[in-house]
Order: C-alpha cells, then structure tokens, then sequence
C-alpha cells in the first residue's frame, strides 16, 4: 500500500515537471519563438497568455514587441557648406520579424550594434548633403529677427529652405529601412536631438551673433535720438508758443492799466490844472536835481517859478 502510493506521488511530481517545463506565459509585449535543439519550429507567437511546448527538448526565446529606443552617440559632420556641426540622434524601432531576428542578430543588444552601423553613415549622408539652414529649419516660417532687420539688410536667399528637418529625417528612415528589413527590424522614426556648432566654430558664430545685436541696439539708439530731437523741437516750439502767448497777453494788460492810469491821472489833474503842473515839476526837481546838482538860473526862470515863494 505504502510503494503504491509512493508510486502516485512520483508520478504525480513527473507530471507537475512536465507540465511545469512545458507551459509558459506570453506577456502583451512579448513575442516567442520556439526552438528544438536550436532549430526554429512553426511560427512565431505574438498573442498573450498561457502557451505550451514540448518539454526539456523545446525552448522558448523571447522578443520585445513594443517599441525600442537607440539613442546614437554624438558626431562631428560637416554640412554642405563645409561647417562643422556636433548631431545628436534618436530612433525608435520594433521587432516585425522574430524569426529573421533570431536568426540573424539574436538578442537586442547585438541589434544596437546593427543600427548604430546603419543609422550614423545614414545621418552623416544626409547631412552632408545639405545646408545647415536645411538641417536646423524645417519651413520657410519668418524668423523673429527677420522683424528686427531691415528688409534690405535679410538675405533671404541664405535663409530659404527647400527640404527642410523634416524630409530630412524622413530620407535618413528611407535611406536605413531597407537595410534593417532583413533582420526583422522596423525602424518607426528617426529625430535629431540636437544640432551644435564645434567649438572653433561656435566663437565666430556667437561674434556674428553679438555684432548683429549691436547693430540693431544701434538703429534703436540712432532712432530714439531721432525721436527724442523730435520732441525737444516740440517742446521748444510750444515753450515759445506759450511764452510770446503770455508776453502778448501781458502787454495787453499793462497798456490797459497804463491808459486807465492816463485816464484817472487825466481826470484828477484836469480838476485843477496848477496842481498838476505843481505835481509834475516837483517830479522833475526830483528827477534832474540832487546835492551835487548845480543850476545857474535867472530869477524870472519859469523852472524856478514854485521856489521864488519857498522860504524856511
């Protein structure tokens, strides 16, 4: 009774080991294909879930299905016109073809290598064979310092673009699919990261750059002398206008108070024609004689009239 159910148990754990050895999970971003003795059987399986195969003789070998990343390593490239830029680019790309992929690269780490070989010469094709503009732009959209700059001072012939980033990138893709398709790889899109001047050339960049500020905070300047000339002349202008206004008006005021001052002198002296003469010679005594005045007058002067009677 005891080896009989000693028996069960063995096979019982005989079972649960082949059954364990055998079945497998697929998760949804993983494909599988299955190798006997290293020799690939049926198709691969893409498809979630609880899958079997033959146990100790079959093995399964799995793929990422989602997106990958590779990131390039940064480069030195001239552009069509001969200046040295630094490119930094990106892709991402998927496994369609686990079988080919298998059997050619294996594992996803030897299919970085693989991009890297296809993807730089790639880019350094493409960029070699256009201007910067056409690197850095991807349309004919105005810059913000076309509006700063005179429309005689753009070159508007050095900043048009005719391919531009975008179809750019789209050929470096067109360019490396077709090398990629027989390893069972997609590549879904290509971007550049970032573009930079080398350093030799970044100096005579950042000069040109600070020499076409100074000459717009020059125009600036040039034009707010311009215009401040202008409102001084305004202001000088109204100064005047405003102080000949005042001085008119002014002698207006003193002409009329000097004609009320005749008119009420002319009617207080016209009462009494001997007091105002009286008045007006005592004024000229005081007015033309002082202590060291000296007159040599007869005594029947006509000046002298008003001081015949004076006496202490």
């Amino acid at each position: 009774m005891r080896s009989k159910s000693l028996g069960i148990l063995v096979a019982i754990g005989v079972i649960a080991l082949i059954v364990y050895s055998s079945a497998f999970i697929v998760g949804e971003t993983e494909q599988v294909v299955i190798t006997q003795f290293g020799r690939i059987i049926g198709k691969p399986i893409t498809s979630p879930g609880l899958k079997f195969k033959l146990p100790v003789m079959q093995e399964a070998n799995y793929f990422p299905k989602n997106l990958l990343q590779w990131d390039g390593d940064p480069g030195q490239i001239p552009t069509a016109e001969k200046t040295y830029i630094w490119v930094d680019t990106f892709a991402r790309w998927k496994i369609v073809d686990p079988i080919k992929f298998f059997t050619t690269v294996n594992n996803p780490f030897n299919a970085q290598n693989k991009l890297n070989d296809i993807i730089d010469p790639a880019v350094r094709n493409m960029i070699t064979s256009y201007r910067l503009i056409e690197t850095v732009r991807a349309s004919n959209r105005p810059l913000k310092r076309d509006a700063e700059v005179q429309p005689e001072q753009q070159i508007d012939t050095y900043y048009s673009v005719t391919t531009g980033r975008r179809k750019i990138t789209q050929m470096i893709m067109e360019q490396a699919q077709p090398k990629l398709a027989q390893f069972g790889i997609e590549l879904v899109d290509v971007k550049i990261k970032r573009i930079n001047y080398v350093e030799q050339v970044r100096k005579s960049v950042y000069n040109r750059m600070i020499a076409e500020r100074k000459q717009i905070a020059e125009k600036y300047r040039s034009e707010g002398l311009g215009e401040a000339q202008v409102i001084r002349g305004r202001k000088e202008r109204d100064l005047k206008k405003i102080q000949s206004g005042a001085y008119r008006e002014a002698q207006e005021i003193k002409g009329k108070a000097d004609a009320e001052a005749t008119r009420l002198y002319a009617e207080a002296f016209g009462v009494d024609p001997e007091f105002y003469s009286f008045m007006k010679t005592l004024e000229i005594y005081g007015t033309a004689l002082d202590k060291n005045s000296s007159l040599v007058l007869s005594t029947d002067s006509e000046f002298m009239k008003y001081l015949k009677g004076y006496s202490d």
